[in-house]
């Protein structure tokens, strides 16, 4: 069986005027549980209530009691969580700058092969197209030939008309 945590009164009213302060819906939430835990409610019922899972509500009590309420206020994730700095980042993608400044054609295929490469593991979908973005670069594709353009023996044909035949 799990450790069980007690919460006093003092405890509840802290929570109680910090629920009051707080403006995000996630540490809010938090908070609601562990006053209601402090208030005699066990887990599960608590979970039912808050609609999330047993578990979770475990885990903020137990932050809480361990920890202090500074541990359910803030967020849980935040700040630069890139594979590499921005001049890594830069050094990958000069070849490829030059190629496109040369009229060469770049695919995206072969900058996340290279950006992997450097990395050390895969990466999802869209983190290359933030990095591209981050650098400035933008999707341009060559055009291709229009469906509706004219053969080349009409062109000539065109060419050679002069405005005098064409009256």
């Amino acid at each position: 069986m799990g450790k069980s945590y007690y919460i006093s009164k003092e405890k509840a009213a802290e929570i109680e005027a910090a629920r009051k302060t707080t403006k995000g819906k996630k540490v809010d939430k938090r908070l609601h549980a562990v006053q209601l835990r402090g208030a005699g409610m066990k887990n599960p019922a608590i979970a039912k209530k808050l609609d999330t899972s047993p578990k979770v509500v475990s885990r903020w009590v137990s932050d809480y009691c361990n920890n202090g309420i500074e541990s359910l206020m803030g967020g849980k994730y935040g700040g630069n969580r890139r594979n590499m700095s921005v001049a890594e980042e830069e050094a990958i993608l000069e070849p490829f700058k030059e190629a496109a400044e040369a009229g060469q054609i770049v695919e995206v295929s072969a900058i996340e092969a290279a950006y992997e490469a450097k990395a050390g593991h895969t990466i999802g979908g869209g983190q290359i197209y933030r990095v591209l973005q981050r650098h400035g670069w933008r999707k341009l594709m060559p055009r291709s030939k229009h469906p509706k353009k004219a053969s080349g023996e009409a062109i000539e044909a065109s060419k050679k008309l002069t405005p005098e035949s064409r009256k």
